[in-house]
């Protein structure tokens, strides 16, 4: 079967070896330049997949790094081109949904498409229907694709290349949500009442047929006007969809569900340069993901409904402890200090606990930078979430359970809790207790060292942004904001793009030629009179010294805007 390799020196000669392996020649000599990126067949060359030098092979480089081989197994390939033959779509135990007018609203770039949604009126409420791929029927405990989804953890997704967790012939055609065929799928059937709670929930194993594969831009203009020549039934659906997502957004805000103002940007590979760019979520995104997190978190009920630890279910929740009274209380101070190292009104500025919410706290700040460091020193607050076997709070969505249901083919953890889902209705085990035993705790560790691992994908795609953008650029300026500051680094988000950059504390007291301690709360610098010299929301101007080849990073330098260009943002 086919493999994926690089070009290498080897010996006096250039061989293609095995990048995602041993490094093990896999062929004789051959004439392309070393770093090129190959596919190979029986020892032959058979395509390029990445010039060398372009910023395609620095993607392959970045995944071989990790040991994240596009390809699976061969065992993997023939099992998932078995199920491809023999999909099971005309399994009589399915319950007939292909009458819904379901559709599925992701990137354009999407393929792998796990959701499905359409929504009914029902008197003064709502019907939600949420088909999710079902592949934990295709990948079961004791298949090699079952094996390796755990090893993966999830699919990982960098600009330009995914190395996805199921083979491609089941995660962008078997087993995703295409439009115009039949698909199994787990339906999700969800009664909303008047203000958006959910009253009734029903799970169905089903057969479903997409109508429409749907863009999250080109719904939203449908839903302002725009001429479209989708299905009636389709654009009824998708009428009701701003109805459902606004009223789950009023109940998220009861909640106090901190809503961050976050900068939203795509990093994408264009030609050999990367580049990242601001992407903005409309209306329809939000509304989606408020279904997505409903569908979460009534699945995680249903686990957890009567739920005890002798019996067969195993469920696995998201926990997401809130910040505890330590660092509230330093964010508190934090704003503080910024109000008065920025000379501003603390009624305004300074947050109370005793007097309201984080929540209410943040929507209410200006949208000017100050308030944006703010609203970034809010977010550093946070413990980061993890998979855990118990239940627990999730401080982010405000729900006292919530699950990992709605990826099922991008993630083990949504293929795992389908088949605990399909136990519990079933009354008994699908799959024999030796092929489970111990299966729980390696999905939990697979699941968390997923995050981390994607999390360092998008620092180093981040990376690239930042080599291609400075290399060269010694004299260009980029305006930017000051959203963090610590002992040793000052962090700062560039304007355009709208990318986290690092600057670290000696080099700007080379630049400045003087020393700097950080102020109370971490909401300033002040140098070695006391004079605070930099501060939270700030507005100023990076510029690169020179590439630090020695620690491998960009020594950059800031100079502050002067003050008739301390610009409010009004994004």
């Amino acid at each position: 079967m086919e493999r994926y390799g690089v070009v290498a020196r080897v010996g006096k000669g250039r061989r293609v070896v095995d990048a995602f392996g041993d490094r093990a020649a896999m062929t004789g000599e051959v004439e392309q330049a070393e770093g090129t990126w190959v596919t190979v067949d029986g020892g032959a060359v058979t395509g390029t997949l990445a010039e060398a030098g372009s910023g395609l092979a620095e993607l392959y480089a970045i995944a071989a790094k990790a040991g994240l081989s596009p390809l699976h197994s061969d065992e993997a390939r023939a099992e998932a081109a078995a199920l491809a033959a023999s999909p099971g779509i005309d399994d009589a135990t399915l319950v007939d949904l292909t009458h819904l007018p379901l559709v599925t609203i992701d990137e354009v770039s999407s393929r792998d498409l796990d959701q499905a949604v359409c929504i009914e009126r029902d008197r003064d409420g709502f019907v939600v229907w949420y088909a999710l791929a079902d592949a934990s029927w295709y990948v079961r405990p004791g298949m090699a694709l079952y094996r390796e989804a755990v090893e993966r953890g999830s699919s990982y997704y960098l600009p330009g290349l995914v190395l996805p967790m199921l083979p491609k012939v089941l995660s962008e055609d078997v087993v995703s949500l295409n439009a115009g065929v039949d698909r199994r799928a787990m339906v999700f059937e969800l009664r909303l009442d008047a203000e958006g709670r959910a009253v009734e929930r029903r799970i169905h194993r089903a057969r479903v047929h997409s109508r429409h594969k749907l863009a999250f831009d080109w719904v939203q203009a449908f839903l302002e006007g725009g001429e479209v020549d989708w299905d009636a039934d389709v654009q009824a659906s998708l009428r009701l969809l701003p109805e459902v997502g606004e009223r789950r957004i009023v109940l998220a805000e009861e909640r106090n569900v901190v809503r961050y103002r976050r900068a939203e940007v795509e990093v994408r590979l264009e030609g050999l340069r990367f580049v990242a760019l601001d992407e903005p979520r409309n209306d329809v995104e939000r509304y989606n993901e408020q279904i997505s997190l409903l569908t979460n978190i009534e699945g995680a009920r249903f686990l957890l409904e009567g739920d005890t630890e002798d019996d067969a279910v195993e469920p696995i929740y998201r926990v997401h402890e809130a910040p505890g009274d330590e660092r509230f209380e330093e964010l508190r101070r934090a704003t503080i200090e910024i109000a008065r190292l920025h000379g501003l009104d603390p009624d305004l500025w300074v947050w109370r606990p005793e007097r309201e919410g984080l929540n209410a706290y943040l929507d209410r700040l200006p949208h000017d930078y100050v308030g944006q460091a703010i609203h970034r020193q809010a977010m550093i607050a946070n413990r980061p979430s993890h998979f855990a076997s118990m239940p627990g709070l999730h401080y982010g969505v405000g729900a006292d359970v919530y699950g990992r249901f709605t990826a099922p083919m991008r993630e083990i953890v949504g293929i795992f809790l389908h088949n605990e889902a399909w136990e519990k209705i079933a009354g008994h085990a699908l799959v024999p207790e030796a092929l489970t035993r111990g299966l729980r705790q390696r999905v939990i560790d697979a699941s968390n060292e997923a995050r981390e691992r994607q999390r360092q994908f998008d620092r180093d795609a981040n990376r690239l942004v930042l080599d291609h953008l400075f290399e060269g650029q010694d004299a260009r300026t980029y305006p930017a904001t000051v959203l963090g500051i610590t002992a040793t680094r000052i962090h700062v988000q560039l304007d355009s793009p709208k990318i986290d950059v690092k600057v670290y504390v000696p080099h700007v007291e080379r630049a400045w030629g003087d020393s700097l301690v950080l102020a109370p709360g971490g909401a300033g610098l002040l140098d070695a009179a006391g004079r605070c010299r930099l501060r939270l929301g700030d507005r100023v101007q990076v510029h690169v010294v020179r590439r630090d080849t020695k620690r491998d990073r960009w020594e950059l330098a800031l100079d502050p805007l002067s003050p008739d260009r301390q610009l409010s943002d009004d994004r």
